[in-house]
């Protein structure tokens, strides 16, 4: 088997020491090797902030865009090559905050795309504001007086969304990460992996001893196709409990399935139609 190497670029990551970045890039790297993909056959799509830079520290084909966006550029890549693996990398803030309709709007669609979103509840990139999953409470330089309302649940609202894979990993859990991803990489349509990781220079409450303290397996005995018992562990987040596993696995085929240009293949490949074309050009001359 392939060593996870043949991803490095061999640049130094730029993340602060004892973040939680740095046990994350090489999850996902194993991932890629279990699954025998070359750095050819991947695509990374990210967005902006400290986890958007994460495909950078990799060998393989990275688009980065604007802040909150990748999500709508990984579903045109995905439909144009659907031979490529496309993965979304980015942070809580770029997927469900900037990004939070394009969220919505690739649940629905149920793209088969792996969204990993690194979770260190805050904007580590921008010093340290509250970002969607913050802690209602949370005081920070921007909200000094707390933030104002209760965090967001992504693995809630994917799961009422019927999304197709849901499911929550833990940078302190690297193994289980890699499993995780793998997982989600199976499986024939959007799969949501939410990340909690520590941001150990802006997030001073949510460390690595708090997520060792917080955080416990899904249960063994749980039904991945039952929604109201994903509902129960994705809401016991309310109370800082926070379930790692395979929350839920929803059974809507993929859009590539419902998209009949995805038929022929990759679209660049497709022969034009030269008749067509030509009755277009005549009509419209």
């Amino acid at each position: 088997m392939a060593k996870a190497t043949i991803f490095d670029n061999h640049l130094e990551p730029a993340w602060c020491p004892g973040c939680g970045n740095f046990a994350i890039l090489p999850a996902v790297k194993q991932a890629l090797v279990n699954r025998g993909l070359a750095p050819s056959e991947v695509l990374f799509v990210s967005g902006i902030g400290q986890a958007a830079k994460a495909p950078h520290y990799l060998r393989a084909h990275v688009f980065n865009g604007l802040h909150g966006r990748a999500l709508p550029a990984a579903t045109g890549a995905k439909l144009a090559n659907p031979d490529l693996e496309v993965i979304v990398e980015s942070g809580d803030g770029c997927i469900y905050g900037e990004g939070g309709n394009h969220f919505l709007a690739a649940i629905r669609r149920n793209v088969n795309l792996t969204v990993l979103v690194h979770n260190n509840q805050v904007y580590g990139l921008t010093k340290g504001q509250a970002s969607p999953t913050s802690a209602a409470g949370m005081i920070t330089k921007a909200q000094p007086h707390g933030s104002s309302g209760p965090p967001f649940n992504p693995l809630a609202t994917a799961i009422v969304l019927d999304a197709g894979f849901v499911a929550r990993g833990s940078a302190g859990r690297p193994e289980e990460l890699t499993a995780l991803i793998e997982a989600g990489m199976d499986h024939p349509g959007l799969a949501l992996i939410d990340i909690l990781q520590p941001c150990v220079s802006f997030n001073k409450r949510q460390t690595w001893a708090w997520y060792r303290e917080h955080c416990e397996p899904v249960p063994t005995d749980h039904d991945h196709g039952d929604r109201d018992a994903a509902l129960r562990l994705a809401f016991a987040a309310e109370e800082e409990r926070f379930f790692c596993g395979i929350l839920y696995r929803g059974a809507r085929p993929p859009l590539e399935n419902r998209f009949p240009m995805s038929a022929g293949g990759i679209l660049g490949r497709v022969p034009v139609n030269g008749g067509a074309l030509a009755e277009i050009i005549a009509a419209h001359g």
